[in-house]
């Protein structure tokens, strides 16, 4: 990785998007971040591949739908779930509409979602970011018409898929995060020699995330999608989908709707003219503050998981 200092620059970034309050008014309580779609499946006829079909028709690309009972059976000998998918999807026009100004769009391009549902049960739900929620971590505007539109991409695709559903209202308030929601990391290129470094370090990278107990679940080439509009914004933009099975087992339990933060998009791009590669992605504060996880078992899975990505980053800075 010689293409590559040694120097890593480590920002964290505290994003909540509530504003300051001049009045002496109690702020309100902000909108959940994540929203539950639930329907009604006695017959059994809603699965997660028609989901995936109702996504598909409404012109998202599908990264991934993968079936987390089979490892949740293999790692614990048990699940809490009939159905568990993790389902990871993107649109080509909504990233096209702000790949441009809003650089940090890949970490929620793929957008993950969960699909499940509960053992005893015969009700199916479908967990998803709202709009806001997202544009609030990507430092676009809540008033963006590109990042509302897919919003209501989603809710339109969620009730052509399960007619009869509607969504949760959630038993929790979102709580203020105890530390940074985005992690942020910048690699600054000793020479002009790009993709090189680029492959080296993705090489590295990869290699270290077996060891350290995460799966990588997916891998988008955004930059594809943007120079097939002759769009040369970027050297590279890739994403990769990254999942920790005990995170989500655990976590899932009580919060079946953490799927809307797993596989966590890291993302890495270098914009055309520069020297300076990017990555980011959402920290586990994230999920703790979105979802009031108060539970023990389910906060240390999650700050390990944190430290762990870090440390990987940290020793490849150091090679």
């Amino acid at each position: 990785m010689k293409q590559i200092t040694k120097g890593l620059i480590l920002s964290l970034l505290v994003a909540t998007g509530l504003a300051a309050q001049e009045s002496k008014a109690p702020a309100p309580a902000p909108a959940h971040d994540v929203r539950v779609f639930t329907s009604d499946n006695s017959d059994g006829k809603i699965t997660p591949a028609t989901i995936e079909e109702a996504f598909t028709k409404a012109g998202f690309v599908i990264a991934a739908n993968n079936d987390m009972n089979v490892p949740f059976k293999r790692d614990f000998n048990t699940t809490s779930f009939d159905v568990y998918n993790l389902f990871v999807v993107y649109k080509k026009d909504a990233v096209l509409a702000l790949a441009e100004q809003y650089p940090k769009i890949g970490l929620f391009s793929p957008m993950s979602m969960s699909i499940y549902t509960k053992k005893g049960t015969k009700m199916i739900s479908v967990s998803s970011l709202t709009a806001a929620g997202m544009a609030k971590m990507m430092d676009i505007p809540t008033d963006n018409e590109a990042i509302n539109t897919l919003g209501k991409n989603v809710e339109e695709a969620l009730k052509a898929a399960m007619p009869n559903g509607q969504f949760d209202v959630l038993p929790y308030k979102m709580k203020e995060p105890a530390g940074p929601l985005v992690t942020n990391v910048s690699f600054e290129m000793e020479d002009d020699d790009w993709e090189t470094a680029k492959d080296d370090f993705e090489m590295a990278f990869e290699g270290e995330l077996a060891p350290n107990g995460f799966v990588m679940a997916g891998f988008t080439d955004l930059n594809y999608d943007l120079e097939e509009k002759d769009k040369e914004w970027y050297h590279f933009y890739d994403v990769y989908s990254i999942c920790s099975i005990p995170v989500i087992y655990t976590v899932a339990i009580k919060h079946p709707e953490a799927g809307a933060f797993a596989p966590c998009s890291l993302y890495l791009y270098q914009k055309s003219g520069e020297k300076t590669m990017n990555m980011a992605f959402p920290a586990v504060h994230k999920w703790i503050s979105s979802l009031n996880i108060e539970d023990k078992e389910s906060i240390d899975v999650l700050l390990d998981a944190q430290k762990k990505f870090e440390d990987i980053l940290t020793k490849l800075s150091k090679e």
